[in-house]
């Protein structure tokens, strides 16, 4: 999945290069930034792939309690931003990114070093606040140290980084899950942090320039009226249908495979499937779609999804046509790939276009603005497809130690028969969000039309 940018609202690109002309020129400050977010993204998805296989074995969660957990701290770092980005800008760039990587690397390190329930929910929370300040402060950066002229290299640029991180961070940890214990994956996040940090306290010197500064007022101001905004809402709550699905590459993939396939399995090199696709796929996409209308291009990727689940879902039919093995991999792992391809493909044609169009329905003149909570669909289909997803995992794919001692193996596989079936359910959310998004934009341009009657009366 790759990296979403968010943006925050006072976020105002302060041209600090003076070049008029499109070049790869950036200063230092530029590539400091970069290094720093590749780190900070192969510690967060290195822990983030395992995080639901963590509360449950390692702390001592159910599944329906991982879900919910995991489903609120994601949700919470896409909604969180807009809100520290504020006090980002009082505390300035410098101070604030040395804060938030010391938080991440006492985050994960006290995660690896102690289990409580309390203590890891504690954590937890010093681990949203350093992710959600880091969202701003980086492409805060990246728009400041760069031009006009090569502001869209420079996000390229980003966009690659944040890629190959995730992609690095999640390739690295199954050897630590498997070689040293999951509990020392917290640890290899904790190093990584420690890494940015020491760059940030060396290297990091921004030109701050000058910042128009929103107050914390004006933000819930702006998130109340995107909440009674009709148009707005009903589309962010259509595209959480999306994300709720492709969620399921962390909230129910590692323990659905693990639990299947065997503890031999890598679920982080399964994921690594959908950034593969996207980094491949997306500029052709790209280019491909540009003659068409946003909605046009999100729509077609709406209903690549009900497929993608469905992919996921032939495991068992695979196993039944091909045997034990199928191109060298286990049936399940081979429906996972096919399945997780298409989601990567999906994303190709939805994420690049989806804020260009909740930006063309923004009240004109307040774009920066509403931009700065776009992701709120994000929040919302955290909660819901985590959720979800452990109520799902204790019904069809349950946690081993929770079942009755002495049991032979067939019975044991009788509990496991219908694991298949959890990702019907998200065939059904992925072709609801579908066909909602149909009828949203066939209702939209009526209404647009109507209104330009009135006009033209």
């Amino acid at each position: 999945m790759p990296e979403k940018e968010t943006l925050s609202p006072q976020e105002t690109p302060q041209e600090t290069p003076t070049e008029t002309k499109a070049s790869w020129r950036f200063p230092k400050t530029f590539w400091f930034a970069n290094i720093m977010e590749f780190c900070e993204r192969a510690a967060y998805y290195g822990f983030f792939i395992v995080i639901t296989l963590y509360l449950s074995q390692v702390v001592g969660f159910t599944d329906i309690e991982a879900g919910i957990i995991s489903g609120i701290f994601l949700g919470a770092i896409y909604l969180l931003p807009p809100f520290l980005g504020v006090l980002a800008d009082r505390m300035g760039f410098r101070y604030a990114l040395i804060a938030a990587f010391a938080l991440l690397t006492l985050g994960y390190a006290m995660l690896g070093a102690f289990h409580s329930k309390a203590v890891v929910l504690l954590f937890l929370g010093v681990l949203v606040v350093g992710a959600a300040f880091i969202k701003p402060l980086m492409t805060g950066t990246i728009a400041k140290t760069s031009t006009e002229a090569n502001r869209a290299r420079g996000f390229s640029i980003f966009y690659w980084v944040v890629n190959i991180g995730a992609f690095l961070g999640k390739t690295f940890v199954p050897y630590i899950r498997q070689g040293m214990g999951l509990e020392y994956v917290s640890f290899f996040s904790a190093g990584v942090s420690l890494v940015a940090l020491i760059i940030a306290v060396l290297f990091y010197y921004p030109d701050q320039g000058e910042v128009v500064q929103k107050s914390f007022g004006a933000l819930f101001r702006s998130l109340g009226k995107l909440l009674i905004n009709a148009r707005l809402m009903a589309l962010t709550i259509i595209i959480a249908g999306f994300w709720a699905v492709q969620q399921q590459l962390y909230a129910t993939m590692p323990k659905y495979v693990i639990r299947i396939v065997g503890e031999d399995a890598r679920p982080e090199w399964i994921s690594n499937v959908n950034p593969l696709v996207v980094v491949i796929c997306v500029l052709f996409v790209a280019q491909w779609m540009q003659r068409y209308k946003a909605i046009t291009s999100m729509s077609i990727g709406m209903f690549i999804m009900p497929l993608s689940a469905f992919a996921v879902s032939l495991g068992p039919w695979f196993q039944g046509e091909f045997g034990a093995t199928v191109l060298g991999l286990h049936p399940f792992t081979l429906a996972l790939v096919i399945g997780i391809a298409l989601q990567g493909l999906a994303e190709c044609f939805i994420s690049p276009r989806y804020l260009e169009f909740f930006s063309l329905q923004a009240p004109k003149g307040e774009e920066g603005v509403y931009l700065g909570f776009a992701q709120l669909n994000s929040f919302f289909s955290a909660i819901l497809g985590f959720s979800i997803s452990g109520f799902l995992l204790d019904r069809y794919c349950p946690d081993p130690q929770t079942l009755p001692e002495g049991l032979s193996e067939a019975q044991i596989a009788e509990y496991y028969a219908n694991a298949h079936y959890i990702w019907y359910y998200f065939v059904g959310i992925a072709a609801l969000a579908g066909v909602a998004l149909v009828i949203y934009s066939i209702i939209c341009k009526m209404a647009d039309a109507r209104k330009a009657r009135q006009s033209a009366a």
